[in-house]
């Protein structure tokens, strides 16, 4: 496939879409994307929408079924056609749409597209994974977090596109859930939602519905499949199993109509639990965590403070069933990288000069022997990476065994993505400069600007690409990077390129 049609693609401008798909009554006004791929298949995923941001959250369609006919190729002009079926858009699912196709070749790159009413939607590049064991290489996977509408536009995730991964790692904050005005950028709001806080079903359709409307969330869906983790905006803000952050009438209805929302939006399998795996051959083990549904409670009331409360062993913020089938996970893999796919901050940070720690509370550092037994277990995983969203800044970081002692061994390495849009455009500098440095020796990279990361995974090491837009205030913000960084097989660390 060449380059000119590769940006064709990304675009979505397919040769096969018909003057009619650009009426009014387009019902695929939000996109395509395909999810969590395995060796023989992968989900497709659209959901029918003719008016995304109606207050009732059905997007103007109407309350029956609707027939949706799918097709896979081998090429984006649907020429060698491998499967073709009909499936329904269902109002009780908000009109989405998952199918999970299987039977397909293992490795390979395939393209799909859906047909509903007379319309014909863009085209979506997706693949399956590796064969079991095959260290086929290398896998070009790019991660992100944290795009909040009114911050800013959606370029980086246009910019992610425009890198072509085979693989997209979203680690939460997808959507968040103010209402207008509520939450305001530094250089004030770009855009503004609709809708209200979002607390019904029809709220957090109406939200997905605005957010997938953007052409440049769309072009990055499209590109390749993508794997999905929630954090805390998805539902509301600093929430953890039962318990929302400040008091609400009845916070665990809200929680699963939210919960509901998210898989109607989101290329993903239906399961019991949001963890899960994602074998990428010999090559990769992506552990895909939830640290939000099973928390304990944040400690001393959350924030960023001096807490003797976060060491107690008891605290955990995976669950003990998530936490036994991590730890399983590592002696059972056998795979050159084992990466957790995870939401906030994982490391250790002293956020003042001086005794005593102070740290941030909704992190693992507010969880602090429930990650010490997560790098204990490190011990079995050949190369144990984490990758992690949240903080909307990008910082890489080594793990050492002993947080307190900087001449301890490092065991790992944790990679952070900035955010997309949230917090504004950001800055080349951290007004904690002066002490990050002495207090955490540890950290070995810090950028404030919006993005994303790009990383290359080979048997040999793991490169990593600190991509950063020049700014989100107004579209179309080139996108450079920041600075590179390897990890190299056996030798936990990071290394600046």
């Amino acid at each position: 496939m060449g380059l000119v049609t590769r940006r064709a693609l990304i675009a979505g401008a397919v040769a096969v879409v018909t003057s009619a798909s650009a009426r009014p009554a387009d019902p695929f006004t939000l996109g395509v994307a395909s999810g969590d791929p395995v060796p023989d298949g992968v989900v497709l995923w659209t959901r029918l929408a003719r008016d995304p941001l109606a207050e009732d959250g059905l997007g103007g369609m109407p309350s029956r079924p609707v027939e949706v006919r799918w097709e896979l190729a081998h090429d984006e002009r649907f020429g060698r056609v491998v499967q073709r079926g009909t499936t329904y858009a269902r109002p009780e699912e908000g009109h989405s749409v998952h199918v999970d196709v299987r039977g397909l070749q293992p490795g390979r790159e395939y393209f799909y597209r859906f047909a509903a009413r007379g319309y014909l939607s863009r085209t979506g590049r997706t693949r399956t994974a590796p064969e079991p064991w095959t260290l086929q290489a290398p896998l070009t996977m790019a991660f992100a977090s944290c795009a909040q509408y009114e911050h800013g536009y959606f370029t980086a995730y246009r910019r992610l596109a425009e890198d072509e991964p085979e693989l997209v790692l979203h680690l939460g904050d997808y959507q968040y859930e103010y209402a207008k005005g509520i939450h305001v950028a530094p250089e004030g709001n770009a855009r503004e939602v609709d809708g209200p806080t979002t607390v019904t079903l029809a709220n957090y359709r109406q939200r997905y519905g605005q957010y997938k409307s953007d052409p440049d969330l769309q072009a990055a869906h499209a590109v390749a499949p993508w794997t999905v983790v929630w954090d805390d905006h998805e539902i509301a803000n600093n929430w953890a199993d039962d318990v929302p952050d400040r008091p609400e009438p009845d916070f665990p209805a809200r929680r699963a109509v939210a919960m509901r929302a998210y898989y109607e939006n989101m290329p993903i399998r239906p399961a019991p639990q949001l963890y899960r795996r994602l074998l990428w051959g010999g090559l990769a083990t992506f552990h895909m965590l939830d640290t939000r549904r099973y928390r304990d409670d944040q400690p001393c009331g959350d924030g960023i403070k001096v807490c003797d409360e976060r060491l107690a062993p008891e605290r955990t913020i995976l669950g003990a069933e998530q936490e036994a089938w991590l730890l399983d996970g590592f002696r059972t893999s056998g795979a050159r990288w084992d990466v957790l796919g995870q939401q906030v901050f994982f490391s250790q940070y002293d956020h003042t000069s001086g005794a005593p720690l102070e740290t941030n509370l909704d992190a693992w550092d507010g969880y602090a022997a429930n990650r010490d037994r997560v790098v204990a277990g490190f011990a079995a995983a050949r190369n144990a990476v984490v990758l992690t969203g949240d903080v909307h800044a990008a910082w890489g970081v080594e793990i050492k065994e002993r947080w307190d002692d900087p001449a301890a061994r490092t065991v790992g390495t944790e990679l952070v993505a900035t955010s997309i849009t949230s917090g504004g455009d950001g800055s080349e500098d951290y007004p904690e400069t002066p002490s990050w440095l002495t207090e955490n020796p540890h950290v070995k990279y810090f950028n404030n600007r919006r993005g994303y990361v790009l990383t290359r995974f080979t048997p040999d090491e793991v490169r990593a690409d600190f991509r950063g837009v020049d700014f989100v205030s107004r579209p179309d913000s080139p996108v450079r990077t920041k600075a590179s960084f390897a990890i190299e097989d056996r030798k936990p660390g990071l290394h600046r390129l």
